[in-house]
């Protein structure tokens, strides 16, 4: 009888969870996020003993990026790709790509070339066992609070482009714009390119307004362009020409984000809870 009573608990928790994830967008948002958290942090565990055996490596990104891919179609996000072949690029090179939520890492892993990795702050190693995959694969820490150390790891990230023929992914932004813009950059990533004067590749994603947004609590299934800018040349500049890089980079990222599908301002809103009521939030990534 108690076992009987049990699976019929059993049957009526997923039964109410399907229908819950079927009429319920605050249900279907918090569920697909933390679906996404979810299978970051049990492939980590997987992927722990794996990558320990091979040891800190770049190389590691390649096992990452396996594991990660399927999760777009789970998720049922379509990822079309724009003028990839920028990416083809030989030779070490900084990407620079906006950010708006971890969606982003969808995208990422569609079209991370080989010997890329990122630069992320320091508070990722403290994700357990996400943050010793990501120790293992490579990721370059920075600690935000404290200048001093942020330039050492960027002087060591600098020597480490050049000497091991690396690619590093960076979002300048350094916060979640939740798909409403792209946010001012912090210009690391521009002094990281000028300094091994290395060519900077803009990454822009597409708005995801139209199925991932905060403030409505939605997360449907949708579409994400990507589109690659040409390789911006850092050959010839010095520090002083810096702020004029990193402006000169956002404000073409910034007109091609608003020329893609799904950005805000292309957006028809037939009622005032329509997606493109979005929310530019300052949330730590």
């Amino acid at each position: 009888m108690a076992q009987s009573l049990i699976l019929i608990n059993f049957i009526l928790f997923f039964f109410a969870a399907f229908l819950l994830y079927r009429y319920s967008n605050i249900f279907r948002y918090y569920f697909r996020i933390h679906y996404i958290n979810g299978w970051m942090f049990l492939w980590s565990i997987v992927l722990v003993p794996v990558l320990v055996l091979r040891g800190r490596n770049v190389a590691n990104m390649k096992i990452l990026r396996f594991v990660m891919l399927p999760l777009k179609y789970i998720i049922g996000i379509k990822i079309n790709v724009q003028d990839a072949t920028y990416l083809n690029l030989k030779g070490p090179y900084v990407i620079v790509a906006n950010h708006q939520s971890n969606v982003d890492f969808l995208g990422m892993f569609q079209i991370l070339p080989d010997r890329c990795t990122l630069l992320v702050k320091k508070e990722i190693l403290y994700y357990f066992t996400v943050g010793i995959v990501s120790w293992l694969s490579g990721f370059i820490f920075i600690d935000r609070k404290k200048k001093d150390a942020t330039i050492k790891v960027m002087s060591g990230a600098a020597d480490s482009i050049v000497r091991d023929n690396l690619r590093i992914w960076i979002f300048p932004e350094g916060t979640r714009s939740y798909s409403t813009t792209i946010l001012p950059f912090k210009s690391g990533a521009f002094h990281l390119a000028v300094k091994t004067q290395v060519p900077i590749i803009p990454v822009v994603m597409s708005s995801y307004l139209p199925f991932f947004n905060t403030k409505l609590k939605k997360f449907s299934t949708g579409e994400v362009t990507i589109k690659i800018l040409p390789p911006v040349k850092t050959e010839g500049l010095s520090p002083t020409d810096v702020p004029e890089l990193t402006e000169r980079v956002r404000e073409t990222m910034l007109s091609t984000f608003h020329e893609l599908p799904g950005s805000p301002g292309k957006q028809s809103c037939s009622t005032k809870e329509d997606a493109c009521q979005g929310t530019s939030g300052q949330d730590s990534s």
